[in-house]
C-alpha cells in the first residue's frame, strides 16, 4: 500500500512538470497619459489665472471665476460684472485658432448670486479638396460650452456652487456623405465651494485664509459619432488654498497652492497571453527557462482595471487603478504654485508655475502677469514660459483680459 501510494505522487509530480499554463507578456511603450474628449473646458481663458500658474479654485474672487469655482461670487464687492478674453493657441505654428470667452455675475443679495458664462474654442479654416487639388469648400471646426451657475452663502466665511453645462463639439470633416459628420452633445455639472476667513491680526500684518475645492464637468459619457467609442469628459478635481498678507492699506500680498486631478480611469497595460510550459515547476513565467508556445489571447489588460466603465463608477475607480500603483497616482495630480502683489487695488503683478509629470503630459512652464485697474475696468495680461522639453501650445503667448465691474463697492467684504 504505502509503496502504492509513493507512487502516485511521484506520477502527479511528474505530470505537473512540464504543465501547460499561460503567461501575458506586456506591450511595450503602452502610453498611460489620461487622454478625455472636449479638454478644451479645462484651458484657462483668463490672464488673472493664467499668470499665477493656471490656478483659481482658492484665489480671490473675480468676474472670472464662473472658470474655476463660481461659488466665490458670493464675496465679491460689486454688484455684478462681464468679463471678455481670448487665448491665441499654437501661436508659434497658426494664428486662427484660439479660444474666446465672456461671462457674467449678479449678486442677487447677501447670500446669494448667479452666473453664466460662454466659451468658443476656434480651429480656424480647413480647407477640404478634392484627389486633384481642386477647393471643395471651406470648414470651420470648433467646440462650445455654456454654463450657469447658482451659489449660496452657508455662513459668513463659507459658500457652495452648482453650475450646469452645455458642451457641443463640431471637429469632424464632412468631407463623406456616407459618414456621420454630427456634432457631439452633452452635459456637465460642477460642485463646488469656497472659504474665506476674517481678516486676523499678526505680528507685523494682518492676514486671511483662502480655501476652496470644485468638481467640474460631472457627467455622462458622449461618441463623436455613431460607430465610435465612448469619450469621457474631462471630470477635474481642483483643490487649493492661500494666505493673504495684509501690510497696510496699499500693499498686499497673496499666496496660492492648487493642485488637481483627472477623476477618469487610467488607460490599463496591455499585452499578449500565450501559453509556456513551466520547466521549473514554480508557477512563474521565466524567460531564460521556461518554454513560450503560441499566443491564445491578444491585447488583454496586464496591469491596471479596465477603463470600459460609465463615468460614475469612473470617478471613484480613478483614485486606485494606475497599472503602477499609488507611486503613479501621485504622478496624475498637476499643482500649481502663484503669488500676487496688488498695490492699492489698482496695480497687480503676478508669477505662478506649473507642474505636471513627465509620464502624464510633461506640462510643465512659469508665467507672469500684471493688472490694471482704472475705476470700474479691470484690464489683465498674462506670459507663459515653457520649462519642459515638451513645449506648452501657448509657449511664448500673450493673453489679455477685461472686465467691466457693475456696482463697484456695493457689498463690503473686507
Amino acid at each position: 500500500m504505502k509503496n502504492q501510494l509513493l507512487l502516485l505522487i511521484a506520477i502527479a509530480f511528474a505530470l505537473k512538470v512540464g504543465a501547460q499554463q499561460t503567461v501575458i507578456i506586456p506591450n511595450e511603450n503602452d502610453s498611460r497619459v489620461i487622454t478625455t474628449g472636449m479638454p478644451f473646458t479645462l484651458i484657462a481663458p483668463d490672464a488673472r489665472a493664467a499668470g499665477m500658474g493656471d490656478m483659481g479654485v482658492a484665489t480671490s474672487v473675480d468676474a472670472f471665476s464662473q472658470q474655476w469655482n463660481s461659488s466665490k461670487y458670493v464675496f465679491s464687492e460689486a454688484k455684478s460684472g462681464i468679463s471678455l478674453s481670448y487665448t491665441p493657441y499654437l501661436k508659434k505654428l497658426v494664428n486662427d485658432i484660439g479660444v474666446g470667452y465672456v461671462s457674467y455675475f449678479n449678486r442677487l443679495d447677501e447670500r446669494s448670486a448667479f452666473a453664466t458664462s460662454f466659451k468658443y474654442f476656434g480651429l480656424g479654416d480647413i480647407e477640404l479638396t478634392d484627389n486633384s487639388g481642386n477647393l471643395l469648400e471651406t470648414v470651420k471646426p470648433n467646440e462650445l460650452a455654456f454654463d450657469v451657475s447658482y451659489a449660496l452663502r452657508l455662513s459668513d466665511q463659507f459658500a457652495m456652487s452648482v453650475a450646469m453645462r452645455y458642451l457641443r463639439s463640431d471637429l469632424r470633416l464632412n468631407y463623406d456623405e456616407s459618414i456621420d459628420a454630427s456634432a457631439a452633445n452633452t452635459f456637465g455639472v460642477d460642485i463646488s465651494g469656497y472659504y474665506q476667513s476674517e481678516e486676523e491680526a499678526y505680528a507685523d500684518f494682518n492676514g486671511r485664509w483662502r480655501m476652496g475645492f470644485a468638481l467640474q464637468n460631472i457627467g455622462p459619457k458622449f461618441k463623436y459619432d455613431e460607430g465610435g467609442s465612448d469619450n469621457f469628459q474631462p471630470t477635474n478635481l481642483r483643490l487649493g488654498a492661500g494666505f493673504d498678507f495684509i501690510f497696510d492699506d496699499y500693499n498686499k500680498i497673496a499666496v496660492t497652492a492648487e493642485v488637481a486631478k483627472l477623476l477618469v480611469p487610467t488607460p490599463p497595460m496591455y499585452g499578449d497571453e500565450y501559453n509556456y510550459t513551466d520547466n521549473n515547476n514554480n508557477g512563474v513565467y521565466d524567460e531564460d527557462v521556461d518554454e513560450l508556445g503560441t499566443r491564445v489571447n491578444q491585447n488583454v489588460i496586464y496591469k491596471g482595471k479596465s477603463d470600459d466603465v460609465d463615468f460614475l463608477s469612473g470617478m471613484f475607480q480613478s483614485f486606485g487603478d494606475a497599472p503602477g500603483g499609488f507611486s503613479e497616482e501621485l504622478k496624475e495630480f498637476t499643482y500649481s504654485l502663484g503669488a500676487e502683489y496688488v498695490y492699492q487695488d489698482s496695480f497687480a503683478l503676478r508669477t505662478g508655475y506649473f507642474n505636471e509629470s513627465e509620464e502624464k503630459g510633461a506640462r510643465k512652464f512659469f508665467t507672469l502677469g500684471a493688472g490694471l485697474k482704472a475705476n470700474v475696468v479691470n484690464i489683465d495680461l498674462a506670459y507663459l514660459f515653457s520649462a519642459s522639453k515638451v513645449q506648452s501650445p501657448l509657449d511664448s503667448t500673450l493673453r489679455f483680459s477685461i472686465t467691466l465691474n457693475i456696482g463697484s463697492g456695493e457689498y463690503r467684504e473686507y
